[in-house]
């Protein structure tokens, strides 16, 4: 067995700031780093932004955002953009990312945010949209960014290329980084039909195993007829089956266990890092 040092780091949510920071300075807890959804922090002072300094005195932290809408033909929000360069500024981040989707549409004579990650075609129009809008990121921020592979419910008729070459095509444009979502291939999988660990396997297969940058996990549930990317249990076994097939090919790189909803205790979370640690070591 190969040993690597831990590469697998917990989503912090408000219920385990206080155990984490006790951790910390009881030094009891180490983590390679922490990871936290940007908007949530945008604020120019608050005890938020407060706990998460805290906690970046101990720990890297890696900035997660859920609202760019990177695929946005209406483009980004510049406020959303100011602030996130504002909290890059603050915290210093080990990573930035967002999702592969659009959330913001011209409706009339403004633009509305539909508050949702939504599925963009694959089509060399969409590219050209979220490799722009990537580019104008990285232009701010002075960074890379790494993008999400998106958990989509449906698929555009006009999808042009396959999910995994438009990525790669993204990837060659902007320099950006992929942030693997291994949870939402298999989630994706199990809805379109097809075999949940082949199919995801056959996916990572078919990225450019250098540009990936960080790797999600979670829990998701099945529910009468769809499989949903919830991030409220446990990773479940075909995650943990494509996860190890990931690290075999692209390397053991940071890895997050997220979990969003019906927060368990730290010790569960801290669980299933360990479980990623162990696969990253084989």
């Amino acid at each position: 067995m190969r040993v690597v040092p831990s590469v697998a780091g917990i989503g912090l949510r408000q219920p385990h700031y206080e155990a984490v920071m006790a951790g910390f300075e009881a030094r009891t807890l180490s983590l390679p780093f922490v990871e936290v959804h940007s908007e949530n922090f945008f604020g120019d002072g608050g005890a938020a932004l407060q706990s998460l300094q805290a906690v970046r005195a101990h720990c890297p932290v890696s900035l997660h955002g859920v609202g760019l809408a990177l695929g946005s033909a209406a483009g980004l929000d510049p406020w959303h953009l100011d602030r996130l360069a504002r909290l890059v500024e603050r915290i210093d981040p080990v990573q930035v990312s967002d999702h592969a989707c659009f959330a913001r549409v011209l409706q009339g004579d403004r633009v509305v945010h539909a508050a949702d990650l939504l599925p963009i075609a694959f089509t060399p129009a969409a590219l050209d949209i979220l490799a722009a809008n990537v580019q104008r990121v990285q232009d701010r921020l002075r960074r890379p960014i790494a993008v999400e592979n998106l958990a989509a419910y449906l698929a555009w008729a006009d999808d042009a290329m396959p999910e995994p070459e438009f990525f790669n095509a993204l990837l060659r444009r902007t320099g950006c980084r992929l942030l693997l979502d291994v949870n939402n291939l298999v989630v994706n999988a199990f809805n379109e039909g097809a075999d949940p660990v082949a199919a995801a396997c056959a996916w990572v297969d078919a990225i450019d195993a250098p540009s990936v940058a960080e790797i999600h996990l979670a829990g998701y549930s099945e529910q009468e007829a769809i499989v949903i990317d919830d991030h409220g249990s446990r990773v479940r076994a075909p995650v943990w089956q494509v996860y190890a097939h990931a690290v075999r090919r692209v390397g053991p790189v940071p890895t997050l266990v997220e979990w969003d909803t019906d927060l368990p205790p730290l010790a569960v979370l801290l669980d299933e890092a360990a479980q990623a640690d162990r696969l990253a070591c084989r």
